[in-house]
Protein backbone atom coordinates (compact mmCIF):
# COMPACT_ATOMS: atom_id res chain seq x y z
CA UNK A 1 0.00 0.00 0.00
CA UNK A 2 3.00 2.23 1.11
CA UNK A 3 4.77 1.95 -2.49
CA UNK A 4 1.56 2.35 -4.35
CA UNK A 5 1.46 5.91 -2.52
CA UNK A 6 4.94 6.42 -3.25
CA UNK A 7 4.55 5.96 -6.86
CA UNK A 8 1.20 8.31 -6.98
CA UNK A 9 3.12 10.86 -5.11
CA UNK A 10 5.81 10.33 -7.29
CA UNK A 11 4.22 10.65 -10.86
CA UNK A 12 2.02 13.82 -9.56
CA UNK A 13 5.05 15.23 -8.42
CA UNK A 14 6.75 14.14 -12.33
CA UNK A 15 3.39 15.95 -14.01
CA UNK A 16 3.76 19.26 -12.25
CA UNK A 17 7.05 19.83 -12.85
CA UNK A 18 6.59 18.97 -16.61
CA UNK A 19 3.72 21.37 -16.43
CA UNK A 20 5.91 24.47 -14.77
CA UNK A 21 8.63 23.46 -17.03
CA UNK A 22 6.20 23.95 -20.22
CA UNK A 23 4.71 26.96 -18.65
CA UNK A 24 8.41 28.64 -18.32
CA UNK A 25 9.59 28.00 -22.11
CA UNK A 26 6.22 29.67 -23.80
CA UNK A 27 6.77 33.51 -24.82
CA UNK A 28 4.45 35.89 -23.40
CA UNK A 29 2.87 38.46 -26.12
CA UNK A 30 5.23 40.64 -26.80
CA UNK A 31 3.91 43.96 -25.56
CA UNK A 32 6.84 46.45 -26.30
CA UNK A 33 5.39 46.23 -29.68
CA UNK A 34 2.00 47.83 -28.67
CA UNK A 35 0.97 50.84 -30.75
CA UNK A 36 3.13 50.07 -33.68
CA UNK A 37 1.63 48.28 -36.87
CA UNK A 38 2.11 44.22 -36.08
CA UNK A 39 3.14 42.21 -39.15
CA UNK A 40 0.11 40.74 -41.10
CA UNK A 41 1.37 37.29 -40.57
CA UNK A 42 0.97 37.15 -36.97
CA UNK A 43 -2.97 37.12 -38.21
CA UNK A 44 -4.95 34.59 -37.60
CA UNK A 45 -5.86 32.01 -40.17
CA UNK A 46 -9.38 31.44 -42.01
CA UNK A 47 -11.44 28.56 -41.17
CA UNK A 48 -12.94 27.17 -45.27
CA UNK A 49 -16.68 27.65 -43.85
CA UNK A 50 -18.11 31.17 -42.56
CA UNK A 51 -17.61 31.40 -38.83
CA UNK A 52 -16.88 34.02 -36.26
CA UNK A 53 -13.39 35.19 -36.39
CA UNK A 54 -10.68 33.55 -34.45
CA UNK A 55 -9.60 36.21 -32.17
CA UNK A 56 -6.00 35.37 -30.91
CA UNK A 57 -4.15 36.80 -27.78
CA UNK A 58 -1.19 39.15 -28.03
CA UNK A 59 -3.42 42.22 -30.06
CA UNK A 60 -4.15 45.45 -28.47
CA UNK A 61 -7.52 45.47 -29.56
CA UNK A 62 -8.81 42.66 -28.12
CA UNK A 63 -8.08 43.98 -24.60
CA UNK A 64 -11.16 45.94 -25.29
CA UNK A 65 -14.96 45.15 -25.94
CA UNK A 66 -17.52 47.55 -28.02
CA UNK A 67 -21.41 46.77 -27.07
CA UNK A 68 -23.31 46.75 -30.29
CA UNK A 69 -26.97 47.46 -31.05
CA UNK A 70 -28.25 45.70 -33.49
CA UNK A 71 -31.80 45.15 -34.52
CA UNK A 72 -33.02 42.05 -32.52
CA UNK A 73 -30.34 42.28 -29.56
CA UNK A 74 -27.15 43.82 -28.44
CA UNK A 75 -24.03 41.97 -28.35
CA UNK A 76 -20.78 42.67 -26.15
CA UNK A 77 -17.37 42.36 -28.69
CA UNK A 78 -13.68 42.38 -28.55
CA UNK A 79 -12.83 45.58 -30.28
CA UNK A 80 -10.46 43.56 -32.75
CA UNK A 81 -13.81 41.21 -33.94
CA UNK A 82 -15.89 43.99 -34.50
CA UNK A 83 -13.33 46.10 -36.60
CA UNK A 84 -12.95 43.36 -39.01
CA UNK A 85 -17.03 43.60 -39.58
CA UNK A 86 -17.36 46.78 -39.66
CA UNK A 87 -14.34 47.18 -42.17
CA UNK A 88 -16.22 43.82 -44.52
CA UNK A 89 -19.36 46.32 -44.02
CA UNK A 90 -17.90 49.54 -44.92
CA UNK A 91 -15.21 49.33 -47.48
CA UNK A 92 -14.86 46.56 -50.50
CA UNK A 93 -12.37 44.49 -49.97
CA UNK A 94 -11.17 44.21 -53.19
CA UNK A 95 -9.76 47.81 -52.25
CA UNK A 96 -5.86 48.38 -52.11
CA UNK A 97 -4.00 47.08 -48.71
CA UNK A 98 -3.03 50.53 -47.15
CA UNK A 99 -6.93 52.07 -48.14
CA UNK A 100 -7.90 49.11 -45.92
CA UNK A 101 -5.79 49.98 -43.32
CA UNK A 102 -6.91 53.80 -43.64
CA UNK A 103 -10.39 52.78 -43.63
CA UNK A 104 -9.77 50.44 -40.80
CA UNK A 105 -7.99 52.95 -38.24
CA UNK A 106 -10.76 55.51 -39.28
CA UNK A 107 -13.13 53.16 -37.95
CA UNK A 108 -11.48 52.04 -34.89
CA UNK A 109 -11.20 56.19 -33.95
CA UNK A 110 -15.03 56.58 -34.58
CA UNK A 111 -15.76 53.26 -32.35
CA UNK A 112 -13.35 55.34 -30.54
CA UNK A 113 -14.64 58.44 -29.67
CA UNK A 114 -18.50 56.63 -29.05
CA UNK A 115 -16.91 54.59 -26.18
CA UNK A 116 -15.87 57.31 -24.79
CA UNK A 117 -19.17 59.62 -25.46
CA UNK A 118 -21.55 60.47 -22.58
CA UNK A 119 -24.39 61.09 -24.58
CA UNK A 120 -25.66 58.03 -26.88
CA UNK A 121 -29.75 58.73 -26.73
CA UNK A 122 -30.49 56.42 -30.02
CA UNK A 123 -28.86 53.21 -28.33
CA UNK A 124 -28.31 54.25 -25.19
CA UNK A 125 -27.29 50.40 -23.76
CA UNK A 126 -24.85 50.37 -26.47
CA UNK A 127 -21.67 52.10 -27.88
CA UNK A 128 -22.66 51.61 -31.32
CA UNK A 129 -25.20 50.43 -33.67
CA UNK A 130 -24.78 48.67 -37.17
CA UNK A 131 -26.81 50.78 -38.68
CA UNK A 132 -24.48 52.54 -41.53
CA UNK A 133 -26.79 55.63 -41.55
CA UNK A 134 -26.35 56.38 -37.74
CA UNK A 135 -23.42 54.35 -37.23
CA UNK A 136 -21.28 52.31 -38.87
CA UNK A 137 -22.24 49.13 -40.79
CA UNK A 138 -21.40 45.73 -39.34
CA UNK A 139 -21.21 42.40 -41.33
CA UNK A 140 -21.08 39.46 -39.86
CA UNK A 141 -18.42 36.09 -41.00
CA UNK A 142 -22.08 35.27 -42.62
CA UNK A 143 -23.23 37.90 -43.79
CA UNK A 144 -19.56 38.11 -45.25
CA UNK A 145 -19.83 34.72 -46.97
CA UNK A 146 -23.25 36.11 -48.76
CA UNK A 147 -21.69 38.96 -49.94
CA UNK A 148 -18.61 37.58 -51.63
CA UNK A 149 -19.04 34.07 -52.28
CA UNK A 150 -17.02 30.99 -51.50
CA UNK A 151 -14.54 31.62 -54.26
CA UNK A 152 -13.54 34.86 -52.76
CA UNK A 153 -14.47 34.86 -49.21
CA UNK A 154 -11.26 32.68 -47.79
CA UNK A 155 -8.59 35.58 -49.43
CA UNK A 156 -10.90 38.29 -48.38
CA UNK A 157 -11.59 37.92 -44.87
CA UNK A 158 -7.90 37.27 -44.39
CA UNK A 159 -7.11 40.39 -45.90
CA UNK A 160 -9.97 42.09 -44.29
CA UNK A 161 -8.13 40.59 -40.73
CA UNK A 162 -4.83 41.76 -41.65
CA UNK A 163 -5.55 45.30 -42.81
CA UNK A 164 -6.94 45.46 -38.79
CA UNK A 165 -3.73 43.33 -37.31
CA UNK A 166 -1.47 45.70 -39.11
CA UNK A 167 -3.16 48.77 -37.45
CA UNK A 168 -3.83 47.25 -34.03
CA UNK A 169 -4.75 49.93 -31.78
CA UNK A 170 -4.00 52.79 -33.82
CA UNK A 171 -6.56 56.02 -33.88
CA UNK A 172 -6.29 59.53 -35.06
CA UNK A 173 -5.69 62.32 -32.39
CA UNK A 174 -5.30 66.05 -32.66
CA UNK A 175 -4.48 68.42 -29.78
CA UNK A 176 -4.16 64.78 -27.44
CA UNK A 177 -7.70 64.39 -28.37
CA UNK A 178 -9.74 61.32 -30.54
CA UNK A 179 -10.73 62.92 -33.97
CA UNK A 180 -14.28 62.79 -35.46
CA UNK A 181 -12.97 60.34 -37.99
CA UNK A 182 -16.11 60.33 -40.25
CA UNK A 183 -16.30 58.85 -43.75
CA UNK A 184 -17.89 58.56 -47.16
CA UNK A 185 -17.71 56.18 -50.27
CA UNK A 186 -17.03 58.83 -53.07
CA UNK A 187 -16.54 62.87 -53.41
CA UNK A 188 -17.39 64.96 -56.37
CA UNK A 189 -13.20 65.96 -56.54
CA UNK A 190 -13.03 67.48 -53.58
CA UNK A 191 -14.45 66.56 -49.97
CA UNK A 192 -16.43 68.19 -48.11
CA UNK A 193 -15.96 70.75 -44.86
CA UNK A 194 -17.71 69.77 -41.48
CA UNK A 195 -19.24 72.92 -41.36
CA UNK A 196 -20.50 72.73 -45.02
CA UNK A 197 -22.42 69.80 -43.61
CA UNK A 198 -23.28 70.03 -40.22
CA UNK A 199 -22.37 73.34 -39.30
CA UNK A 200 -19.58 73.10 -37.05
CA UNK A 201 -16.41 73.54 -38.33
CA UNK A 202 -13.23 70.83 -36.76
CA UNK A 203 -9.83 72.01 -38.21
CA UNK A 204 -8.79 68.76 -39.37
CA UNK A 205 -11.93 68.35 -41.70
CA UNK A 206 -11.51 70.92 -43.99
CA UNK A 207 -11.96 70.25 -47.65
CA UNK A 208 -9.40 68.34 -49.80
CA UNK A 209 -9.04 67.35 -52.96
CA UNK A 210 -9.74 63.71 -53.96
CA UNK A 211 -8.85 62.06 -56.85
CA UNK A 212 -11.68 59.48 -57.52
CA UNK A 213 -13.27 59.74 -61.08
CA UNK A 214 -16.46 58.13 -62.72
CA UNK A 215 -13.07 55.47 -64.12
CA UNK A 216 -12.85 54.56 -60.36
CA UNK A 217 -16.54 54.74 -58.84
CA UNK A 218 -19.67 52.88 -59.81
CA UNK A 219 -22.34 55.27 -60.52
CA UNK A 220 -20.12 57.84 -59.61
CA UNK A 221 -22.53 60.22 -61.40
CA UNK A 222 -26.49 58.95 -60.91
CA UNK A 223 -29.95 60.58 -61.55
CA UNK A 224 -33.19 61.24 -59.72
CA UNK A 225 -36.24 62.24 -61.57
CA UNK A 226 -39.77 63.24 -59.82
CA UNK A 227 -42.34 64.20 -61.32
CA UNK A 228 -43.84 68.33 -61.33
CA UNK A 229 -46.35 67.22 -58.64
CA UNK A 230 -44.62 65.07 -56.54
CA UNK A 231 -41.75 67.83 -56.54
CA UNK A 232 -44.12 70.19 -55.01
CA UNK A 233 -45.53 68.20 -52.54
CA UNK A 234 -42.53 67.19 -51.10
CA UNK A 235 -41.48 70.48 -50.95
CA UNK A 236 -44.52 71.75 -49.15
CA UNK A 237 -44.81 69.48 -46.61
CA UNK A 238 -41.27 70.68 -45.90
CA UNK A 239 -41.98 74.47 -46.35
CA UNK A 240 -45.58 75.23 -47.12
CA UNK A 241 -44.79 78.88 -47.13
CA UNK A 242 -43.00 78.14 -50.55
CA UNK A 243 -44.78 79.91 -53.59
CA UNK A 244 -44.74 76.91 -56.15
CA UNK A 245 -47.43 78.07 -58.58
CA UNK A 246 -48.77 76.96 -62.08
CA UNK A 247 -45.74 77.20 -63.55
CA UNK A 248 -42.96 74.95 -62.78
CA UNK A 249 -40.55 77.04 -64.89
CA UNK A 250 -40.68 79.61 -61.87
CA UNK A 251 -39.93 77.30 -58.97
CA UNK A 252 -36.22 76.61 -58.84
CA UNK A 253 -34.17 80.41 -58.53
CA UNK A 254 -30.86 80.70 -57.90
CA UNK A 255 -27.79 78.37 -56.10
CA UNK A 256 -25.65 79.35 -54.21
CA UNK A 257 -22.37 76.40 -53.59
CA UNK A 258 -19.86 75.72 -50.85
CA UNK A 259 -16.15 75.60 -51.05
CA UNK A 260 -16.01 72.15 -52.39
CA UNK A 261 -18.74 72.69 -55.29
CA UNK A 262 -21.87 71.34 -53.44
CA UNK A 263 -25.10 73.22 -53.13
CA UNK A 264 -25.08 75.08 -50.18
CA UNK A 265 -28.35 76.67 -50.60
CA UNK A 266 -31.23 77.15 -53.38
CA UNK A 267 -34.23 79.26 -53.65
CA UNK A 268 -37.68 76.90 -54.42
CA UNK A 269 -40.43 78.63 -54.45
CA UNK A 270 -38.77 81.86 -52.81
CA UNK A 271 -37.54 79.78 -49.73
CA UNK A 272 -34.41 79.17 -49.41
CA UNK A 273 -33.64 75.42 -49.25
CA UNK A 274 -30.59 73.57 -47.42
CA UNK A 275 -28.28 71.34 -49.96
CA UNK A 276 -28.41 68.73 -47.35
CA UNK A 277 -32.32 69.06 -47.02
CA UNK A 278 -32.82 68.68 -50.76
CA UNK A 279 -30.57 65.25 -50.71
CA UNK A 280 -32.87 64.19 -47.47
CA UNK A 281 -35.99 65.03 -49.23
CA UNK A 282 -35.26 63.19 -52.43
CA UNK A 283 -32.95 60.48 -51.46
CA UNK A 284 -30.48 61.66 -53.47
CA UNK A 285 -26.79 60.32 -53.26
CA UNK A 286 -25.03 63.37 -52.49
CA UNK A 287 -25.20 67.33 -52.52
CA UNK A 288 -22.95 67.90 -55.57
CA UNK A 289 -26.35 68.11 -57.16
CA UNK A 290 -27.39 70.28 -60.95
CA UNK A 291 -31.02 70.47 -61.05
CA UNK A 292 -32.92 70.38 -64.81
CA UNK A 293 -36.24 70.81 -65.38
CA UNK A 294 -38.31 69.15 -68.12
CA UNK A 295 -42.09 69.60 -69.55
CA UNK A 296 -43.06 66.58 -66.78
CA UNK A 297 -40.26 66.22 -64.35
CA UNK A 298 -37.43 67.59 -62.24
CA UNK A 299 -34.22 65.58 -62.76
CA UNK A 300 -31.18 65.70 -60.35
CA UNK A 301 -27.97 64.78 -61.35
CA UNK A 302 -25.63 64.25 -58.48
CA UNK A 303 -21.89 63.06 -58.20
CA UNK A 304 -20.30 60.99 -55.54
CA UNK A 305 -21.98 58.88 -52.57
CA UNK A 306 -22.41 60.62 -49.19
CA UNK A 307 -22.07 63.23 -47.00
CA UNK A 308 -18.66 64.01 -48.24
CA UNK A 309 -16.93 65.06 -44.92
CA UNK A 310 -14.03 63.19 -44.00
CA UNK A 311 -12.09 59.83 -45.33
CA UNK A 312 -13.47 59.03 -49.13
CA UNK A 313 -13.18 55.61 -49.38
CA UNK A 314 -13.19 55.56 -53.45
CA UNK A 315 -10.32 58.52 -52.84
CA UNK A 316 -8.33 55.63 -50.37
CA UNK A 317 -8.05 53.62 -52.81
CA UNK A 318 -7.24 55.91 -55.88
CA UNK A 319 -4.44 57.17 -53.76
CA UNK A 320 -3.09 53.57 -52.65
CA UNK A 321 -3.16 52.50 -55.70
CA UNK A 322 -0.88 55.56 -56.55
CA UNK A 323 1.14 54.40 -54.01
CA UNK A 324 0.27 56.35 -51.17
CA UNK A 325 0.60 54.42 -47.28
CA UNK A 326 -2.25 54.31 -45.27
CA UNK A 327 -0.53 57.09 -42.89
CA UNK A 328 -0.34 59.67 -45.85
CA UNK A 329 -4.09 58.78 -46.88
CA UNK A 330 -4.86 60.07 -43.55
CA UNK A 331 -2.68 62.58 -43.14
CA UNK A 332 -4.26 64.00 -46.34
CA UNK A 333 -7.96 63.50 -45.04
CA UNK A 334 -7.86 64.00 -42.02
CA UNK A 335 -5.83 67.31 -41.88
CA UNK A 336 -3.50 67.95 -38.82
CA UNK A 337 -4.37 64.31 -37.29
CA UNK A 338 -1.51 62.42 -36.22
CA UNK A 339 -1.63 58.59 -34.71
CA UNK A 340 -1.67 57.81 -31.31
CA UNK A 341 -2.63 54.65 -29.47
CA UNK A 342 -6.44 53.46 -28.51
CA UNK A 343 -4.83 52.40 -24.83
CA UNK A 344 -4.06 56.05 -24.09
CA UNK A 345 -7.74 56.85 -23.24
CA UNK A 346 -9.73 53.42 -22.53
CA UNK A 347 -8.97 50.93 -19.84
CA UNK A 348 -8.54 47.14 -20.77
CA UNK A 349 -11.91 45.40 -20.38
CA UNK A 350 -10.71 41.67 -21.61
CA UNK A 351 -8.25 39.75 -19.81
Amino acid sequence: MKRILIVSLLLTLFALGFSILMALAMPLPDRSMRGQAPSPSASPSLSPSPSPAVIIDGFLDDAFAVTVSFPDEVKTLPLGEYLVGVLGGEMPASFEMEALKAQAVAARTYTLVRILSARKPEHPDADVCSDHTHCQAYLSADELYERWGEEDYNAFYQKIIDAVRATDGLCLTYEGAPIEAVFHSSSAGKTAASTEVWGRALPYLVSVESPESALDVPNYESSVTVSHADFKSTILRAYPNAALGDDPENWIGAKTLSQSGRIDTVIIGGVGVPGTELRTLFGLRSTAIQIELTDTDVVFITTGYGHGVGLSQYGADAMARAGYRYDEILAWYYQGAQLGTIETYLFPQIG
